[in-house]
């Protein structure tokens, strides 16, 4: 159950940077790169942002925030990679 929850927690998180990234706004959520880029995201960007703040490993605002953060930074890194292509 953990593991599934995860796995919904970072393709929502993937999806929400999608859509708060300038460009392309009226497509479609890429979903391979939500769940990756949510995943990514939120492991690097969450738990840096959390220990930072000094929240630990709990559930806070600060860890939500980053892990959008770090979603969108993942995002824009993948979307440049591909473009390239």
């Amino acid at each position: 159950m953990l593991i599934l929850s995860i796995i919904l927690f970072g393709m929502i998180i993937g999806a929400a940077a999608q859509a708060l990234l300038p460009g392309r706004r009226n497509q479609r959520v890429d979903w391979t790169m939500a769940f990756g880029a949510g995943l990514i995201g939120s492991f690097v960007g969450g738990l840096l942002v959390s220990l930072i703040a000094g929240d630990g490993l709990a559930i806070r605002p600060s860890g939500i925030i980053g892990s959008i953060v770090g979603a969108m930074i993942v995002t824009v890194v993948w979307r440049g990679v591909s473009s390239k292509r």
